[in-house]
């Protein structure tokens, strides 16, 4: 085939590699966003560079011009590069993955996250104003002495919010134990036919608010209020999610679709796993906030709210906007 027939047969597959070169593989955060994207496919990619590189063999071996050996040769690398890129190092995976990928997979999983917010939302508000109306139904949850352990705590509190640094970090120690177990042991009910994320949801929620009622109603609520405000972003919110990544673990056991249910259970647990990460960061940030900053008595209620503000608007952005790119995918 003479070198004019040649290109004139395959010019135009060559411009669409080298668009997408220039559009997608340089900026592949960006392509993602892109759903508008009319030219080469990214399906098509791998099939396309194979060819480029039999037409590249195939210039050299019929001693076509160097400058078009050269165009191939320069495609060629470049789609290389592209398409056997390094992985990114592990820190930045992990980083990427907290920011972009974790949010994307909540959003993914929005049906039963839904499910798991009513399930912990509605309890908790119907606790907290059952018990400001009856207040002796705090002791349907909790025995006397938890109840007057609880109340001698903020009665202190009131007086004198905050411990020395070596309590803060007893405390950290505490928190990061007693809070990433919940988390998981809320996911991994989920292995009980779905009912174990759904008591766990319920009761948590259950007990939080009655919590919060009974200390508001006994003239407790500043100092109870002052010190739950900081980390309940992340740890409510963890909790809420690890709830749902249960309830899809129980979907995958009782209703598998028309996988087979041990499929359903590795693939959905998979997801779960990830969600479970997730939750982890979360709550071993709820745990650093409730350890160095919920106890802080010195700061004033003004700045400990618009703080605790803040926080729930970043949470909330970050789940809402967070790996946006990723939705599509």
């Amino acid at each position: 085939m003479r070198q004019e027939h040649f290109i004139q047969r395959h010019q135009q597959e060559w411009a669409d590699f080298e668009q997408w070169l220039d559009t997608r593989a340089s900026k592949p955060k960006r392509a993602r966003a892109d759903s508008g994207w009319r030219g080469l496919a990214d399906e098509d990619v791998p099939a396309t560079y194979r060819r480029l590189c039999q037409h590249l063999g195939l210039a050299r071996r019929r001693g076509y011009s160097p400058q078009l050996c050269e165009r191939l040769q320069v495609l060629m690398q470049r789609g290389h590069a592209a398409m056997y890129r390094p992985p990114l190092p592990h820190w930045q995976r992990a980083f990427e993955f907290i920011l972009a990928d974790f949010p994307a997979l909540v959003r993914a999983e929005r049906g039963v996250m839904l499910a798991a917010l009513g399930l912990f939302v509605l309890p908790l508000v119907l606790s907290f104003v059952a018990v400001q109306w009856q207040p002796e139904l705090i002791h349907t949850l909790m025995r006397p002495q938890q109840v007057a352990e609880m109340e001698t705590m903020y009665a202190k509190a009131a007086e004198k919010l905050g411990r020395d640094s070596g309590t803060d970090l007893a405390m950290f120690g505490f928190y990061i134990f007693n809070n990433i177990s919940i988390g998981l042991r809320t996911y991994a009910s989920g292995l009980l036919a779905g009912v174990g994320p759904v008591l766990a949801i319920v009761f948590n929620g259950l007990m939080i608010g009655a919590v919060a009622g009974h200390l508001q109603a006994a003239g407790l609520g500043d100092p109870f209020w002052r010190f739950v405000c900081g980390h309940s972003a992340f740890e409510l919110t963890a909790i809420v999610i690890a709830g749902g990544a249960g309830l899809r673990l129980g979907l995958a056991l009782l209703v598998p679709g028309r996988r087979r249910r041990v499929d359903a259970l590795l693939e959905d647990g998979r997801r779960g796993a990830k969600l479970c990460l997730g939750v982890f960061v979360m709550l071993l940030l709820a745990a650093f906030i409730e350890a160095f900053w919920s106890s802080i008595g010195w700061i004033p209620a003004s700045v400990k709210y618009s703080v605790a503000a803040l926080l729930w608007s970043a949470v909330a952005l970050w789940l809402w906007r967070g790996g946006s790119d990723r939705d599509a995918r």
